[in-house]
Formats: structure tokens, sequence, C-alpha cells
């Protein structure tokens, strides 16, 4: 696994309210490279968002508060279009369908091998510029 070194480290932003998912994955995230900010649930994360400006936002859906689908549908709304990796323990076709539809970037099954994960966020942060046809953007005034 190659490192990044301080001055690339990209942001991320780690949502999930099971401690430990959050404990075991932050510590191996940051030995990837990445720099890593934990939220325990959706109202949190949106904070987060605000205050982190994370480059890739990892997110559970199954939460308490707010959950992922919610949080994602409002970042979307807003104009955010950082990369979204969706976690959850629904595995159902539909459920990722309509998560991907919503704007994710990509879905992944609890539970996972993190290597995949940290595999996963480079590739979608390889993908998050320009935005693909199907983001739309806030029209611009003249």
């Amino acid at each position: 696994m190659m490192l990044m070194d301080a001055k690339s480290k990209s942001r991320i932003l780690l949502v999930d309210d099971e401690i430990a998912i959050t404990a075991n994955l932050a510590p191996f995230l940051e030995r990837a490279g990445f720099s890593v900010t934990v939220a325990p649930d959706g109202e949190e994360a949106l904070r987060q968002v605000t205050l982190a400006k994370p480059d890739l936002i990892i997110l559970d859906i199954l939460m308490p508060r707010l959950d992922g689908r919610e949080v994602l549908r409002r970042l979307r709304t807003s104009g955010n279009w950082a990369p979204v990796i969706l976690l959850t323990q629904v595995g159902e076709s539909t459920e990722r369908a309509m998560a991907l539809e919503e704007g994710a970037d990509d879905y992944l099954n609890k539970p996972f091998d993190p290597h995949e994960l940290v595999a996963r966020t480079a590739s979608a942060r390889s993908c998050d510029a320009p935005a693909p046809a199907n983001r739309r953007s806030a029209p611009r005034s003249a």
C-alpha cells in the first residue's frame, strides 16, 4: 500500500455510529496516508463537512438522528460533490441502485476488507473532477 506525503494527504470524513468500526478503520486509513475526521451520526457529519472540508466522505447508511442517505441528499442539494462511499449492512441491489442514483460514488457492504475500502477511496478521489453529467451543478448567474 502506497503512503502519501504530508502535503498531499487527502482529508476523509468517516461517519459511522458503530464505535468498533471507527476505532479500527480511522487508524487504518491514517496509516494508509489519509487525514481522518470521525463523526458518530449524520447531524455531526454535516457539521464536520463544513469544518473539516473533506476530500472524500465514507458514510454509513443506517445511523441514528440522520441516516446516511439523507446526509447524501443534503450534501448534493447544497452543491457539495465531494466523493461519497456508502457503507451498509443492507446489501439489496435496489438499495445500492437508489444510493448511486442519489449521488453516491461507490457502495460497500459490511463487513468489508479495509484494503478494499482504501482502494475504493483512491478510485473515488481520482474521479472527482470534472463532475459527471448526472451531477447537476447549481445554475450560474450571469
